[in-house]
């Protein structure tokens, strides 16, 4: 066997390895990370919370690609802009605000609905994807879940609830047109460097939209509480920092969909951690709309496979796609 087969081999390997770790970290952290914005929210107010999360995990990483000696282009500056709106603002925003008035489980749930809408703007965004009988059996299932969880008492008994559960389709939605807009984007290819400047972004984004609502008025550092501390600090490191560089270096090397998939695992992880450390009520109906939603986003994800091509040639984009080829 020739010598150079072997660095190949190890190379192979060690992509592998990336790949799987790149997952277990947005499954398993951004599953834990629900309940660590709510813990987060008791004494922070949930916009300036959001904000200090990425403008402080977005300056960490953009220090560490300065020092690489990895530098952003005036062409990067508007799409960063334009994503950090979409995944922090209007995706993260809303999440925080709504974190304060439900259970962190819950909001998980709802956020699950991602690789839905993912799925229904592949179908109108080019390049488009076609929705199989499959995929239009999940969106009915995943509506029909969603509807049970709108239908919960946590909606229902006021106007602040019913906000609340729009609010938190909203925030899914954001962050699902992100993830589209984001594969056609002037983005830095630097997974790091793409995470550093939208992170930063969408921090400033937050920080003047709090200034704008009055959060800052009467918040002072002092009254952070010593487990609203920790969780934030949770948040930048692992939350941020490891677990979104992970994703958007996913997006460089996955098909959304296939991305999207934490989606199975997030809400799991969220509704056992709220019911374990937080008294988070777990009712028939939070079970069975779950299962329903779970349950969809797999036929959503099956359905879009199935129609999946791939025009372009193997290009470094596409290096790594035989490490989950039948994932």
């Amino acid at each position: 066997m020739p010598d150079h087969v072997v660095p190949a081999t190890s190379r192979e390997r060690a992509q592998s390895l990336q790949v799987f770790l790149a997952f277990v970290a947005i499954y398993l952290i951004w599953g834990s990370t629900f309940l660590a914005i709510r813990f987060a929210d008791e004494t922070i107010p949930p916009l300036i919370n959001a904000g200090l999360r990425q403008l402080t995990a977005g300056a960490i990483l953009f220090a560490w690609c300065w020092k690489r000696g990895i530098r952003p282009e005036k062409r990067h500056l508007l799409p960063a802009v334009i994503l950090g709106g979409l995944f922090f603002l209007g995706g993260h925003g809303t999440l925080y605000w709504t974190e304060k008035r439900v259970p962190s489980g819950l909001a998980a749930l709802f956020m699950s609905t991602e690789a839905i809408i993912i799925a229904l703007l592949g179908a109108f965004v080019p390049p488009k994807v076609k929705p199989t009988g499959k995929s239009w059996f999940g969106l009915i299932v995943g509506t029909v879940g969603v509807a049970l969880l709108m239908g919960s008492d946590v909606f229902q008994t006021s106007l602040a609830g019913l906000l609340a559960g729009l609010a938190l389709l909203f925030s899914s939605a954001s962050w699902s047109v992100g993830v589209v807009y984001s594969r056609r984007a002037a983005l830095p290819r630097d997974p790091y460097l793409n995470a550093s400047l939208t992170m930063i972004a969408g921090g400033v984004l937050l920080f003047l939209t709090a200034g704008i609502a009055g959060e800052f008025s009467g918040f002072h550092p002092s009254r952070i509480s010593l487990r609203s501390g920790l969780s934030l600090g949770y948040l930048i490191l692992f939350g941020s920092v490891i677990a979104y560089s992970a994703y958007m270096w996913l997006l460089e090397h996955r098909s959304p969909t296939l991305v999207a998939t934490h989606t199975f695992v997030n809400p799991v992880v969220a509704v056992i951690l709220g019911w374990l450390l937080a008294s988070e009520p777990l009712g028939l109906r939070t079970i069975i709309a779950g299962a329903l939603i779970i349950a969809a986003i797999m036929f959503v994800g099956r359905g879009t496979k199935d129609e999946v091509v791939q025009p372009k040639p193997r290009s470094e984009r596409h290096e790594f796609a035989a490490a989950l080829a039948d994932d």
